[in-house]
């Protein structure tokens, strides 16, 4: 199946666009540790009731990148992107003691025993309580990522849609 189409789905609900209590967050980053930190931000203010606006671009969109390979059509440059991004929060590394994999695999765990959740659940979690994850097109166009690539309920937008949700925000963090 080729999945090519991309549906403009509105960065912010009704209700958000009232208020001016909003916390968004710029999510250039692709570390595991910057999204953990990221994540627990959002569910935070979200468990605060603060509506929450998460705007990823570049590196970013890999935390939204379903884990399996997703038939869509592509070029060359745009394939070669695919292949050398990791796809999804479970293929992301630590941004510092890495150590081959070892340290993310060492976090991975202690974070497990100590009982905190995962990359993944953050994020089901964060959707769950109505954080909006806005996936930049620009960036998507650039680096040949399709929106059939993406996990579900993930938004699309552009810098205008970013700048909006900032300008109702009290909070503006780039991570």
């Amino acid at each position: 199946m080729v999945v090519d189409e991309m549906v403009e789905a509105p960065a912010v609900v009704e209700e958000a666009q009232q208020r001016t209590d909003g916390l968004s967050m710029v999510i250039f980053s692709g570390d595991l540790d910057k999204l953990l930190a990221a994540f627990i931000i959002a569910n935070g203010a979200a468990a605060m009731d603060t509506p929450v606006s998460m705007f990823f671009t570049f590196w970013g969109l890999n935390v939204l990148r379903k884990s399996e390979p997703v038939r869509v059509k592509k070029g060359l440059v745009e394939s070669m992107f695919a292949w050398m991004m990791p796809r999804g929060a479970e293929k992301l590394k630590l941004s510092k003691m890495n150590l081959g994999g070892m340290g993310t695999m060492m976090m991975k765990r202690v974070m497990q025993r100590k009982n905190v959740y995962s990359l993944p659940r953050l994020m089901k979690t964060a959707q769950e309580a109505g954080v909006h994850l806005v996936a930049c097109t620009m960036t998507m166009e650039i680096m040949g990522i399709k929106p059939g690539e993406l996990i579900d309920g993930v938004e699309f937008g552009g810098v205008a849609s970013f700048l909006d949700a900032a300008d109702r925000s009290k909070t503006t963090l780039f991570i």
